[in-house]
């Protein structure tokens, strides 16, 4: 059987599954529960400074988008860090380690940005015995406004100075987690980097409104009548999460930084898709949220079976795997060349593909009598949507043509790799000649 035993940043764990800082890991009991359940870390909820607690609403702290199914595809969190004091986490956190040392136990900061303010939180949680800390420069709501979370994470300068401060002022591992709500990710992670951080997970929350009542033409979640931003979360954000990591992942200035994944981690199969692109471990908490904390069951023995079946003997193996097959797309080959083929057998009639092809497309799909769909190669430009619409899996596939035939469509014969940088219609190569 596969080792999932993860090392990440000289913390080791059981498995490369983490509940991400949010609400499930908020409090002893909650963290206890998780590790019974078999996860192999937590990101304790966010603590701030010594003080009176942060005040949170009283009313509704969550939207939601759901699929046709109301399978819930995304979550709109307007909570702000652990209103519970300070000294009752930290006693708490002591408490859980003492009795999981196997298990990872990180403790997410977020702090008053200066020099004093994060010296003092570092001290105060030496000696909970806590693997490493993870700064919090992410949450878009509520503390973004008072100058914390993404307020720091938008400013490289500020994400480098701050980290600075934690290993000058720490012995913990420093995990910097990013916010997606930038332009450009690969700027915060280098930042990080310069400051001495041992690591970045991301994303964290995307700035959203996922829904207005229309009744009271208020934001959801409402209070008292009114709405605000949260962040977004949940299923439908793993694919900018996954490209966020990717980025990272391959860019020279920042390849090599070991990457904690976040972003709709569902399945084993979520989490494999991540490591895949360069995370060495993933962090979970809408999956949790939704389905408890027994469904890192599942994801333990999915990614086993899968390691097993690909031969993969440790993580190590997985991670990365699919990053020297991310690139530009001026980089693609233009002369790879695909049709799509409809399985007759395997067809239900349901026309889907020919709507969408029809409708939307290339009008490459023909209806012959009976509701036989047939593709016409001569119309046909490998778009995928026919694919990507047809409810019956494998269906409808895509066939490569060998190199050496006549594409049917352009007439041209498929030849060697070439790409956009050595096109003609390219102006710059028009410019060289």
């Amino acid at each position: 059987m596969a080792n999932l035993t993860t090392d990440f940043i000289g913390i080791k764990s059981p498995n490369p599954f983490w509940l991400a800082s949010a609400p499930p890991t908020d409090k002893e009991y909650n963290v206890r529960r998780a590790f019974e359940a078999g996860w192999g870390g937590v990101v304790w909820k966010t603590l701030g400074s010594e003080g009176p607690p942060v005040v949170n609403v009283n009313g509704p702290r969550y939207g939601a988008i759901w699929g046709a199914d109301r399978r819930l595809l995304g979550l709109n969190n307007i909570e702000l860090i652990t209103d519970r004091p300070l000294e009752v986490n930290l006693r708490e956190i002591k408490s859980v380690k003492r009795d999981y040392k196997d298990r990872a136990l990180i403790i997410s900061l977020m702090v008053p940005c200066d020099e004093d303010s994060w010296k003092d939180i570092l001290h105060r949680i030496e000696d909970t015995e806590a693997d490493g800390v993870e700064l919090n420069f992410g949450c878009p709501h509520g503390m973004a406004e008072r100058g914390m979370g993404s307020a720091v994470g938008q400013v490289p300068e500020y994400i480098e100075m701050v980290t600075r401060w934690v290993k000058k002022h720490s012995r913990m591992p420093c995990i910097v987690k990013l916010t997606p709500n930038i332009s450009d990710i690969r700027k915060p992670a280098e930042a990080a980097k310069r400051g001495g951080a041992d690591a970045v997970s991301l994303i964290n929350t995307i700035n959203s409104i996922t829904s207005v009542n229309l009744d009271t033409f208020s934001p959801e979640p409402m209070i008292d009548g009114k709405g605000t931003h949260g962040g977004y979360c949940g299923p439908a954000v793993k694919p900018i999460a996954l490209n966020m990591v990717a980025e990272i992942a391959r860019s020279p200035d920042t390849h090599g930084l070991p990457i904690s994944g976040i972003g709709g981690v569902t399945t084993w199969r979520d989490a494999a898709e991540f490591m895949a692109l360069g995370a060495g471990n993933v962090q979970v908490c809408t999956a949790a949220m939704t389905y408890g904390f027994k469904i890192v069951q599942e994801m333990i023995s999915g990614l086993s079976q899968y390691m097993d079946e690909k031969g993969f003997t440790s993580t190590a193996d997985l991670v990365g795997r699919a990053v020297p097959n991310v690139t530009d797309w001026q980089y693609l080959n233009l002369n790879y060349v695909t049709k799509a083929h409809i399985d007759q057998d395997a067809c239900i009639k349901c026309g889907r593909c020919y709507a969408a092809c029809e409708d939307t497309s290339h009008q490459a799909i023909a209806m012959k009598p009976g509701r036989v769909f047939e593709v016409m190669d001569d119309e046909c430009v490998a778009c995928n949507l026919c694919v990507n619409v047809c409810p019956v899996d494998s269906c409808i596939t895509m066939v490569e043509l060998p190199k050496g035939a006549v594409d049917p469509r352009t007439q041209t014969t498929v030849g060697d790799y070439a790409n956009w940088t050595t096109h003609p219609n390219n102006p710059s190569v028009q410019a060289a000649e």
